[in-house]
């Protein structure tokens, strides 16, 4: 069961659904940390100050800006007395198409879930609606201190909330792209489409693990038992493209093939298993004569 990590309400209008926000993922890393490598001893960090050079107590840290050669602290008094409307309430300001928001500004993601059963009616009413227009709010919210611009969308039976980051948060990617200059043929396009395709069938995005993760577990667990390390093979880059539809063909070839190898490959369905008979060919239809197109 996910932690509460924050208890408010949802407003749009005059409706009011009380609601709870829990995290809606969780890193599955394996926690390092920092050690001597000579004796294994922890390293720890310490919060010193600069100018008395004495450690600072972590009640005793407060916030600080420098603007040019002055330096100012802001208390936690101070914070507390600038306004953040929406510290306890999830304020819905429009409802747009999901196709309006630019994924470059999706942050994390929570759950909302209703707070007490007399939630239960207003939460479901959210919900379908924005499920039947097919529509997402766009709405704001204050996590840990700071505001955030935010997204409500249905997924499931549950209403979901996305953090956002500020429109003028997403950098400017001018300069970044190809130069319009450079295209491609229509028939490059088809074999990559048709590529795609076959690279997509049966696809099971639930097969999928952190490799990464999984090595390191084993070389802990390896140097716990002083044992050693089991090889892994690693993928190798593809090397760099001189013909385009020469690789393109050879990697329709390779997925046609089946190969599994390479960074081509990903976990598949398992295919259903056939209970009926195999169905008998059909007899071969008369071939038509007509005549070739020249040009």
């Amino acid at each position: 069961m996910p932690r509460t990590m924050w208890k408010g309400a949802i407003g749009f209008g005059l409706v009011s659904v009380p609601v709870v926000l829990a995290s809606a993922t969780e890193e599955h890393d394996v926690r390092l940390h920092q050690v001597h490598d000579a004796d294994g001893g922890r390293v720890r960090n310490q919060r010193t100050c600069e100018v008395c050079g004495e450690v600072v107590p972590y009640e005793h840290v407060a916030k600080g800006v420098e603007r040019g050669k002055k330096r100012t602290v802001l208390t936690d008094a101070d914070m507390e007395e600038l306004p953040l409307p929406s510290k306890r309430l999830i304020d819905v300001l429009a409802f747009v198409d999901a196709d309006e928001i630019d994924p470059l500004q999706l942050d994390r993601a929570y759950v909302l879930s209703p707070e007490t059963s007399a939630a239960n009616k207003p939460y479901i009413l959210l919900r379908e609606t924005l499920k039947q227009t097919e529509r997402v709010a766009v709405t704001k919210i204050a996590l840990r201190s700071k505001e955030s611009l935010a997204l409500l969308r249905v997924h499931g039976d549950l209403i979901t909330l996305h953090t956002m980051f500020w429109p003028d948060e997403v950098r400017d990617p001018a300069g970044l792209a190809p130069p319009s200059s450079v295209s491609v043929r229509p028939q490059e396009i088809k074999m990559a489409a048709g590529l795609m395709e076959r690279m997509s069938k049966d696809f099971d995005l639930e097969a999928l693990g952190d490799e990464y993760q999984a090595a390191l577990r084993e070389l802990i667990q390896s140097k716990i038992e002083d044992k050693p390390m089991p090889k892994r093979e690693t993928a190798a880059a593809p090397s760099n493209v001189v013909d385009l539809m020469a690789a393109l063909q050879a990697s329709i070839d390779r997925a046609d093939a089946g190969d599994a190898s390479g960074p081509a490959s990903a976990p598949r369905k398992a295919a259903a298993k056939k209970t009926a008979k195999s169905a008998p060919k059909k007899k071969a239809a008369k071939k038509t004569t007509s005549k070739r197109r020249t040009g």
